[in-house]
């Protein structure tokens, strides 16, 4: 159970964060959030698909990491193996939460970040400092504070963007099958992308409208990402070759 922490340089003054990438810290995922506005950056490295949230039928962006549940092909030798990494990974054992900031008779919930002190990476003995000896933000804190403010723009950017994907009807459901060592089939359900038949249907008005709306060159990203899954099907059959040559 998480233990968040309004974040303060009084109470949190001596914090450190450990940023390596490992499954003792909770990386074992397959599956991470992304946003539209670090589409650029996610599409060079990791596929990208949607999916809907179990109560509600509004999409959320995500990356594939790995092909089975937590299992993060992208872990390996201790390290993360990509030029960039997903900025829901990065923000670490921090979150954004709303506090209450009413003045003069309004109201007023701004954001404020709060940390998770029973997260594996918080400790006082090595890592990163959150707070200066004198009690400034580290550059990692504010390093922290730019991911979040990314990330908060990213989410307003996202209901937009999934609109103008509904209102062009480009979103469709995507069932990869991909063959691994030993000829075994593996299928992946629930996952939704940008059709590429829509899109190239699209009219020159529709196009131009979705090109002034910012998301045409975001469905083309999320359409060039699906060549990752190359990537992963070749590292999973690596990862697999390697359990049989150990055991």
């Amino acid at each position: 159970m998480p233990n968040h922490q309004l974040l303060n340089n009084m109470t949190h003054h001596d914090v450190k964060i450990i940023t390596d990438y490992s499954t003792d810290y909770g990386d074992n995922i397959s599956t991470v959030m992304t946003f539209p506005t670090e589409f650029g950056d996610i599409q060079k490295e990791y596929p990208i698909f949607f999916r809907k949230y179990p109560d509600s039928e509004e999409f959320q962006a995500v990356v594939m990491l790995g092909l089975f549940q937590n299992d993060n092909l992208f872990l390996q030798a201790g390290n993360w193996q990509a030029n960039y990494i997903p900025g829901a990974i990065t923000r670490g054992p921090f979150a954004i939460g709303f506090q209450d900031q009413s003045a003069d008779g309004g109201s007023e919930k701004a954001p404020v970040v709060h940390i998770d002190m029973d997260h594996p990476r918080v400790n006082t003995e090595k890592g990163h400092p959150v707070f200066l000896e004198h009690g400034g933000n580290s550059p990692y804190l504010e390093h922290i504070s730019n991911i979040f403010t990314h990330m908060m723009d990213g989410i307003e950017v996202g209901k937009t963007m999934f609109a103008a994907f509904k209102q062009f009807d480009l979103i469709e459901p995507i069932e990869l099958e991909v063959t691994l060592e030993g000829d075994q089939v593996h299928k992946l359900h629930g996952n939704y992308t940008v059709s590429q038949t829509k899109l190239n249907e699209l009219s020159a008005e529709n196009l131009q409208a979705l090109h002034r709306a910012g998301f045409l060159e975001a469905a083309y990203l999320v359409r060039s990402s699906l060549s990752n899954i190359q990537k992963l099907v070749n590292w999973q059959n690596q990862k697999m070759q390697q359990q049989v040559t150990s055991a």
